[in-house]
This record gives C-alpha cells, sequence and structure tokens, in this order.
C-alpha cells in the first residue's frame, strides 16, 4: 500500500532539542520538511506500519494492510501464529508495547530456542510468499497491542529505518496513533475487524484501518507555552503551515467555542497530571462546515515528575459521529433523561430508548458502589430471563454482584469505553448467557469517573455497525450524567424530606369525639424544601384548633419561618386566646421580624361537644367539607389578608356547624394547582374525591385525595378531621369566686353541692381538699377575678381555678418542720391522680384531676339532675348547708 494515502507525517525525530540535548520532535526546517516528504514517513519518523487483526480461531494475527509500502519490503508475514515467537505475537500476549533497535533484533535472533527470525511465521521456509525474508539489518522495530484493554484486536507494528530503535517521544506519539487505529478497528471501520477473519478473508480485504485516517501530532513546552504541530495537524485544524506562528491561541481560534474548556484542560499547566488524556472537539472549517477532531495526549514529567511537555495526536473522528437518525434518537434520549428525576426513571428511559428500537433481549443497568455492582433495573424483570449467576445474587428486588466476580465487565469498567462483544465470543458464563447474539457493555461515565454500566444483550446474530456505536457510546454518555444527576437529586429529596418533617408534628393527638390524620409529599420539581405545615393542638375543654399553613418560596429561610409560625400559632392557642386573636397575634409577630416572606394560614377552632367550628383564614384557600349525606363543598369563609403584609390587618370568624360524620378537609395549595391544573378545576376535583372516598377510614380517605399528586411542581399538605361527635360529653359546673373573707367557703359549699347532685360521695373529701388549697392560693398570691370549674368526665374529676397572675405555682425544694409555706401544693398532689398549670388568656389556670368511678353515657336529652342555678350565678344562690 502506498505511503501518501493520507496518514500524516508526524512529528520528525531529526533535530535536537535544546532543551534536552536529544533527538527530538522538533519542527523541522522548511528543506528538512521536504527531504521528509520525498521518504515518505509514515508517522513520527516510522517508515512503515502494518496492522495485524485476530483471527476467527483467535490462534492467529493476519496482516489487513500497511501503511508505507508492502510489509514483504521488510520480512513481515501475511500472518503469525498468536503461540508463536514473532513480534506481533509477543506484544499482543504481554498487553504492552515492546520496542527493539537494530542491535536488539540481532540478539534475539541469536538467543537460543529462537528458532525463527522475527519474520518468520515458523511454518514455512523463509523466502516464500508465505513466509517473505527475515526482517534486514539496520532496522529498528516497534510492536503495540491494539484495544488490549478491551478485547484484543490485533497488533499494530511500526519499522524504522534507522537502526537506534525508538526514543520516548516517538514511542509516545506512535502509541498514541496506535489508540486513533483500535478505536477505528473497534468502530468497525474495517470489514472482519472484530475478530471474524480467516486467512482467505484477510488476503481479500478491500482496505485498512490505516486506510484514510489522517493523524496529525503535536508537542506543547509547557514552560514556554510554544506549539509545534506537523503539517497534517494543521490541515485537520485548516491552517496553513507558513500562517502557523506556533502559538496554542492560534490553533485554538478554529475551535468551537463550547469546546475550549475541555481543550485547554490539555495545555494549562496548574491543571494538569503525569499521564494520558482522551477527548473530541469541533473545528470550524473556512465553510463552515464543523469537523469532529479526537485528541490523545501525554504528559511527559521531568526529571522531578513535575508536567514538562505534552505530546499528542489528533485524528479526523468524522467516522465516529452518529448520522441524522441517530442524532435524531440521542436528542430524544436526551429530552427524556431531563426529566428523570430519579434513578429508577432513569433506568426505565435507557430501557425504553435501547431494548426494542436495537431489538435487544435483555437491557441490564447498575450502578458501580464500591467495588459491587448493584442493579437499577432489569427488562425483562423475571429472573429466570437472566443467567444462573445473576440468579444465585437475587437478594432483593434486583441482584447485585462484586465487579471481581464478572472480569471482562470489570476491565470495560476499567477503561471506561463501550466494548461490542459479537456473537461467539468466549466471555465468562455470567456475561455469554446475557447476550448469546451480542452483546455491548456501555461503562456510563460521569465528572470523570464511571458511575455505572449498561449491559445491552441480544439472542440472535447481531452486527454491530459504525453508526450503532456511536448511539450506544452517546447513550453511555447521557446516561451516567443523568445518573449522577438523579442521585444528587435523590439526596437533596431525602435532605429536604428530612427537614420538612422536623418541622412537621411526628404524630398528630388523638381527640374526643373524632379522628385527624394528616399527609404531606415534598415537591419533586426543584427538590429544595417548602413552607407548607399543618398542626392539630388540643385545647381546654373539649376544643381542638386545626390549623394548616403556607409560608412563600422554597427554601431553608420559608422552612425557618414555617416553624417560626407553627410555634407562634400553637403558643397563642394554648393560651386561650380566641380564633381571631391567635392569626392576628401571628401576623403581627410575622410583620416584626422584618422578612420579605410572607405566609398564608386557614385557622379552625372546633368544640368537639358541640360540633360548632370558627374558622379564621389569612389569604390561604378555603376549607372543603364532606357531608354525612356524601356531598362535598368549599365552605363560604371570610378571609383576610396573608399573614407578613399589613400589622392592623382584621381577620373576620365564620361560624360552621358540624354534624355527626362530617370530614372536614385542609390543603395546601400544591395539591389542586400546578402548572397543568388550573385552581378552580382542581379544588372541584377535589370536591369530587372528597364525594368519593369512603370516610370510615380517615387514613385511607387522605390517601384517596393523594391518587393523583404524582410528579409535583409543589409541595403538599393535607389535613383531614372527620367529626364523629361525642358518645359521652363531660358535665360543667363553675363558679366566680367573689374576694370575701369566707370565700373559700362558698366555694367548698359549691362543690359539695355539686358531686352530691353528680352522685359522687367517696370522693367528696378529697376534691374538697383540693378546692380548699387551690382557691386559697388563687386569692393569696394574685389579684382581679378567680374562678372555680368543675368538670366530671368518664372516669375523672377535674378541679381547676383560673386567675389573672401568668406566674404557675411551684412545689417547694424542701419542707421540713420550719416550712411556713408551700405545703398545699404537696397536697394537691398527694390527692390528685395528676395536676398542672396551664396558661390562659391574661393569666393561668391550675387544675388537678381526681379518679372516680366510671359512668355511663347519659341518652340524648336525658337530664343530668336537678336543675341548677347558672354557673355564674350570683353567689348566695349557692349558700345552703352542704
Amino acid at each position: 500500500m502506498s505511503s501518501d494515502s493520507g496518514a500524516g507525517v508526524g512529528l520528525p525525530n531529526e533535530e535536537a532539542d535544546p532543551g534536552t540535548g536529544t533527538r527530538g520532535v522538533g519542527l523541522r526546517t522548511p528543506g528538512a520538511r521536504q527531504a521528509a516528504a520525498e521518504q515518505a514517513p509514515v508517522f513520527a519518523g516510522a517508515a512503515l506500519a502494518a496492522v495485524y487483526v485476530l483471527g476467527e480461531g483467535e490462534d492467529e494475527l493476519y496482516l489487513t494492510g500497511t501503511l508505507g509500502g508492502p510489509g514483504a519490503r521488510y520480512g513481515l508475514a501475511p500472518s503469525y501464529a498468536l503461540a508463536g515467537r514473532s513480534p506481533a505475537a509477543d506484544a499482543f500476549r504481554a498487553g504492552r508495547p515492546l520496542w527493539w533497535s537494530s542491535a536488539e533484533l540481532a540478539d534475539r535472533r541469536a538467543a537460543p530456542g529462537d528458532n525463527a527470525a522475527p519474520g518468520d511465521n515458523g511454518d514455512a521456509p523463509a523466502g516464500t510468499a508465505e513466509t517473505p525474508a527475515p526482517l534486514p539489518a539496520g532496522i529498528s522495530l516497534g510492536a503495540v497491542p491494539l484495544g488490549v484493554n478491551t478485547r484484543g484486536l490485533g497488533c499494530l507494528l511500526f519499522v524504522d529505518e534507522e537502526g537506534d530503535g525508538f526514543d520516548t517521544e516517538r514511542r509516545t506519539l506512535l502509541e498514541l496513533y496506535a489508540d486513533h487505529v483500535a478505536a477505528r478497528l473497534e468502530a468497525g471501520g474495517v470489514p472482519g475487524a472484530v475478530g471474524s477473519l480467516t486467512r482467505t478473508e484477510a488476503r481479500a480485504l478491500p482496505g485498512s484501518a490505516l486506510d484514510g485516517l489522517r493523524v496529525g501530532s503535536f508537542g506543547v513546552g509547557l514552560r514556554t507555552g510554544l506549539i509545534e504541530a506537523d503539517p497534517c495537524m494543521l490541515e485537520l485544524v485548516d491552517i496553513a503551515p507558513e500562517r502557523f506562528d506556533g502559538r496554542v491561541e492560534t490553533l485554538l481560534a478554529h475551535t468551537v467555542p463550547d469546546d475550549l474548556p475541555a481543550l485547554m484542560s490539555v495545555v494549562e499547566p496548574g491543571r494538569l497530571t503525569v499521564g494520558s488524556r482522551e477527548l473530541e472537539f469541533r473545528v470550524r472549517r473556512p465553510s463552515g462546515e464543523l469537523r469532529w477532531l479526537r485528541l490523545r495526549c501525554q504528559v511527559l514529567p521531568d526529571a522531578e515528575g513535575v508536567p514538562e511537555r505534552v505530546l499528542g495526536v489528533v485524528a479526523d473522528a468524522s467516522y465516529l459521529r452518529p448520522g441524522a437518525d441517530e442524532v435524531s434518537r440521542v436528542q430524544r434520549l436526551s429530552a427524556a433523561l431531563a426529566n428523570a428525576t430519579t434513578v429508577r426513571e432513569v433506568s426505565r428511559v435507557v430501557v425504553a430508548a435501547l431494548r426494542e428500537p436495537l431489538g435487544a433481549a435483555r437491557v441490564a443497568l447498575a450502578e458501580v458502589g464500591g467495588d459491587r455492582l448493584v442493579v437499577t433495573l432489569l427488562d425483562p424483570p423475571e429472573p429466570g430471563s437472566w443467567p444462573e449467576a445473576w440468579r444465585a445474587e437475587w437478594r432483593a428486588e434486583w441482584p447485585d454482584a462484586p465487579t471481581r466476580a464478572l472480569p471482562t465487565l470489570e476491565a470495560a469498567l476499567r477503561e471506561g469505553r463501550a466494548t461490542l462483544w459479537p456473537a461467539g465470543t468466549a466471555l465468562e458464563p455470567s456475561l455469554a448467557d446475557v447476550g448469546p447474539g451480542g452483546l455491548a457493555i456501555l461503562p456510563l461515565p460521569a465528572d470523570g469517573r464511571v458511575v455505572g454500566a449498561c449491559l445491552v444483550g441480544w439472542e440472535e446474530p447481531h452486527e454491530f455497525g459504525p453508526e450503532e456505536r456511536s448511539l450506544l457510546t452517546a447513550t453511555a454518555g447521557l446516561v451516567g450524567q443523568a445518573l449522577k444527576r438523579a442521585h444528587a437529586l435523590d439526596a437533596e429529596h431525602e435532605l429536604a424530606t428530612m427537614l420538612q418533617r422536623s418541622l412537621l408534628p411526628r404524630r398528630l393527638p388523638a381527640l374526643p369525639g373524632g379522628v385527624a390524620v394528616a399527609r404531606y409529599l415534598p415537591a419533586m420539581v426543584g427538590l429544595e424544601v417548602g413552607g407548607d405545615w399543618y398542626d392539630v393542638i388540643p385545647l381546654s375543654e373539649g376544643r381542638v384548633a386545626l390549623v394548616i399553613g403556607d409560608v412563600q418560596g422554597h427554601s431553608a429561610g420559608a422552612a425557618t419561618i414555617m416553624g417560626q409560625m407553627r410555634t407562634a400559632i400553637r403558643a397563642y392557642a394554648v393560651e386561650g386566646h380566641p380564633a381571631d386573636v391567635v392569626v392576628s397575634h401571628t401576623n403581627r409577630l410575622l410583620v416584626g421580624m422584618e422578612t420579605d416572606l410572607f405566609a398564608t394560614c386557614c385557622y379552625v377552632e372546633l368544640d368537639m361537644e358541640e360540633g360548632e367550628a370558627w374558622i379564621v383564614r389569612a389569604g390561604h384557600l378555603l376549607p372543603l367539607v364532606r357531608h354525612p349525606d356524601g356531598s362535598a363543598q368549599e365552605v363560604p369563609a371570610e378571609g383576610g389578608p396573608p399573614l407578613g403584609v399589613l400589622a392592623d390587618a382584621d381577620f373576620a370568624i365564620t361560624t360552621v356547624g358540624l354534624l355527626p360524620g362530617t370530614v372536614l378537609a385542609l390543603l395546601t395549595d400544591g395539591l389542586v394547582e400546578s402548572s397543568r391544573l388550573d385552581l378552580d378545576d382542581g379544588m372541584r376535583r377535589l370536591c369530587h374525591l372528597l364525594t368519593a372516598a369512603d370516610p370510615s377510614d380517615a387514613g385511607r380517605m387522605a390517601d384517596a385525595l393523594l391518587v393523583d399528586a404524582g410528579r409535583r411542581d409543589d409541595d403538599v399538605a393535607l389535613l383531614l378531621l372527620r367529626y364523629d361527635g361525642m358518645e359521652f360529653r363531660p358535665i360543667r359546673a363553675g363558679w366566680t369566686v367573689w374576694r370575701l373573707p369566707d370565700a373559700v367557703l362558698h366555694a367548698r359549699r359549691f362543690t359539695a353541692r355539686k358531686l352530691r347532685t353528680w352522685g359522687l360521695k367517696e370522693e367528696v373529701d378529697a376534691a374538697l381538699l383540693v378546692v380548699s388549697e387551690l382557691v386559697t392560693n388563687a386569692l393569696l398570691h394574685t389579684q382581679g377575678a378567680v374562678r372555680l370549674d368543675l368538670t366530671l368526665g368518664l372516669e375523672r374529676l377535674r378541679v381547676a381555678v383560673s386567675d389573672s397572675s401568668p406566674r404557675a405555682p411551684a412545689k417547694p425544694v424542701i419542707v421540713d418542720w420550719e416550712s411556713t409555706g408551700g405545703r398545699g401544693i404537696l397536697l394537691v398532689e398527694a390527692m390528685s391522680s395528676g395536676w398542672g398549670s396551664v396558661p390562659v388568656s391574661g393569666g393561668k389556670q391550675v387544675w388537678s384531676e381526681i379518679d372516680v368511678p366510671p359512668r355511663e353515657p347519659r341518652t340524648a336529652h336525658a337530664p343530668e339532675g336537678p336543675a341548677e342555678p347558672e354557673a355564674d350565678a350570683p353567689w348566695w344562690t349557692a349558700l345552703g348547708t352542704p
């Protein structure tokens, strides 16, 4: 094959490098460059390059083509036995480049046991058509294995007519050149280049991996910043040799701006590490056409290990680019992966993009976790469709196994390149049974490392074309980035959910006469913590407060405000303030925080005994109610502005009566509004769901309302209360204690009369003692009104004394015979099953509970006893003998 087939001549090596004093790869003078052209070197001064590929039986290497002249001129055979002694076979078996000078070749021929010359096949006499004459004296030889880290495609031989061998820099360039040849072979650029050649087919090949392979070379001195480029390199970048000034910037000016950052990383000293690099970039030709180039380079260190010089080769990579159909497929895949936010969604997209369009029988996607492969999706999912070794590792939904159990896959992951195995390739059974008709192993790269692997297997024999290889390679890059992004989103999602849930109630309290359930779902777009919250606050005297709210925005600031709002509303509610006062106080608190955020909320105070609800809205959605007959509607409650907007805003109260069996629903807008759903339509849809849901199980009812909340633009909060009505209603009585000298006596008489009316006898003494101590403490240590309240529950008698002082009573730490105070609280504690103090509006309430025998629930409208004076009747109406 002639030497003018378009391959570059490489950087010549006949000038001394002024920095090292050795023969380098600097540019020649114009006269020397013309002489080199007349000598027609192949690359980097090599006189001949010959490609040998592995045959069908994997026992011979067959010559598929040469560059620089016929191989017989230098004694190269048409084939070499893989088990014999030859430079090609030795390098292939060793899995690394081998280099010989003329003297080393002579020593090799004279070595004991070497019964054939380096050019001999060992199975025919020298000089015949099958076996050319031995290598001539005075030449150097190099053998570089092709694709040895993937599947061992063959070997590339280089011949130099100089006898002193290839120096370090020329070896580097030739090894990089061999990488381009291997990529051409792996891409299917040569017929039969995937390990299926026979001797006859090798002779009949119409072309070679070297045909049309235009490769240029360059060298960059990191200290000077100057670049040396050969004519082929300049031709690929479309720079006339006479116009090249040796500056890196001149080459970069022809590069597409989007590819500049990656290309700059090759020549920036601060970003370089010793080793090899590979990347693809585009240049804009004068006609406006884009040309794809593939660059491979090696960073060489100085004596101290510091990067000193970059040597590289650049080749035309247009044959690796996909066609129009493949571009369309890649674009569709990219769009689908952009919407995949979880690892499972990414896996489903990959299966949809590869299995059916490529006619594959199996697709597996796995992540690399340490030294193990963690499978995220198998298609088909049935264990019987996969090899026995996979079924043995089937511990959970999908199998996982150590990478060392799959050496071929481990090698592919280490190399980081897509690998295609045709039918009949000898692989370990774990992989061979995945694709007996053909197997593609796609390492999934992301940010310089392999994060996973995709396996595509065919049952029937499958041929891999260049376009399909390009599609699979592009798919691997997209999927790797999508997996990394999905993992990051999963981590953010988990963090946001954890933070959100830590600011929400861990559990809702049990309520007398009703059941409350709540649901919260974080947003799936943005994946930042939201500001939705809810709470259920038990109040005194059978009342409960329900609140739901939403802070503007999705951020840590919104979550902080949400936590503060929830705490403030709970504090104001427990103090006993009416519903409108609770919301008004919270509004003024948020205004005083001087934040740019505002919040909406809906606060409902519900009397569980009577079924009466007081609703206050601050810019929030209307609550929904499902009546016992199954109909559902919005509650027409008056509303005020959002919290944090106006300090003096008024918030009206709307009163609603609830019948037993009614369901009250409070929600945030994420459930009924999105980019695809109008608010009014969302509220109507939710009313329909409420009507259709079964209220007998409040938890399932809440889940039924969230059935369409799959992909959420906003977080969702839902609070449901099913009001059942109280089967047993407490009996209450109250007494306003006047500040008179015998006030405690009147309080005791009132208590005794009530307990006698309620049928309590044995508990009278304990209750009178508790009343005496609590009323006495209130009269002695506080100012203002004092009130006594008695509540008879199912099994408890509650005695509560309210006063206007917020200071809670303290139990004495030390009580001895000299103490003059503090014994009353000890007596209360001794006579009670429980006691405590709670704040109420403008003061506190000290309470004590005494166990009483359980009583039967009263029937509807049954009298509770003889008529009694009103609780707030004048004190003299209660006078009498206990």
